[in-house]
């Protein structure tokens, strides 16, 4: 086959394909089962964070700027749940496998702008408890609903911005050779990797956005709970120091939640069975979703606090109803 000189590629028409195949999950036994369970986890992400998001809207208590990013992150892992999953079952336990090229551009883009926002949702949360914990007598002025509201509204320009850029470059791409996509979405690798003219700037934003949405908010996150701690070493009393950081705990989970397994999947994904990291992979982008709820009601007084009130009227209502 000749190979492809870069000096031609202005002659070159881009060729768009009418569809592209995703041939992820192929050889795994019994595959259906997972699917049945993913489609089980769907439901409880949406029921979850729905009951947040609804809690938020309807409790006038709930009104703080923390509440503010937790609504963000409660309304991101909707959105990415009802992004991939019902997609995901579709293609594979439907075998819908053919995507045409404008859907398979628009599931990339609803692919990563979701979960980089499930990470910068963090971000504003970690900021959130460092200045409760650093400044607790000034944190009502520090960290006002006003700023949060711009803080998530500009963080949700930017990982739109930055994803349509990468979508961008694949729409720069012509693909002559084949339209077989082996992940278990439109992933960007996989699909940029088929161009057969210069795909150089789709490897480096390929590169880049990992770091930006991954790495540098794990750094962040890490480097306030450094000032965290170092804050806390200077309360006096150790009841204090707990209490303190009892308010970070809800906050710690949701970042082991997110950052922990996608982690381990990219630190140890090329000694992996390649069905085995597409596993991986699909799992990391739905748990998240399903867990982040669990753990607002564990380590929330506060919406333990609205469940409660809202029960407890409930069932008033059901026996004055009687």
């Amino acid at each position: 086959m000749e190979l492809f000189n870069p000096a031609l590629e202005e002659n070159i028409t881009f060729v768009r394909p009418a569809y592209f195949i995703i041939t992820g999950f192929i050889g795994i036994p019994n595959v259906n089962f997972y699917f049945v369970f993913l489609l089980f986890v769907y439901v409880l992400s949406v029921v979850g964070n729905g009951t947040v998001l609804t809690l938020i809207i309807v409790d006038h208590t709930l009104k703080g700027p923390k509440y503010v990013a937790v609504f963000s992150l409660a309304l991101t892992d909707i959105l990415s749940s009802t992004a991939f999953l019902p997609k995901i079952i579709d293609i594979f336990l439907f075998n819908h496998r053919y995507i045409s090229y404008n859907e398979c551009l628009t599931f990339m883009f609803f692919g990563f702008t979701l979960p980089a926002m499930q990470s910068f949702n963090l971000v504003a949360l970690s900021y959130d408890r460092l200045m409760a914990i650093m400044y607790p007598l000034h944190y009502q002025v520090k960290v006002t609903q006003r700023f949060m509201i711009n803080l998530i509204a500009f963080l949700w320009i930017f990982s739109i911005t930055l994803i349509l850029i990468l979508v961008g470059f694949i729409t720069r791409l012509s693909f002559c050779k084949s339209v077989v996509i082996n992940s278990y979405f439109c992933d960007h690798g996989p699909v940029y990797r088929l161009g057969c003219n210069d795909v150089s700037p789709s490897r480096v934003i390929g590169v880049l956005c990992p770091v930006i949405m991954l790495w540098l908010p794990l750094a962040f996150i890490l480097a306030t709970y450094c000032c965290i701690v170092y804050a806390l070493s200077k309360i006096s009393t150790a009841q204090e120091r707990r209490k303190a950081f009892k308010t970070c705990t809800g906050h710690l989970s949701l970042v082991t939640i997110y950052f922990l397994p996608v982690s381990l999947v990219f630190g140890i994904g090329a000694e992996i069975h390649p069905n085995a990291r597409i596993i991986n992979l699909s799992l990391t982008s739905v748990f998240p979703p399903m867990l982040n709820p669990i753990v607002y009601v564990l380590h929330t007084q506060e919406i333990r606090l609205s469940i409660k009130r809202i029960l407890k009227f409930t069932q008033r209502d059901k026996v004055m109803a009687k």
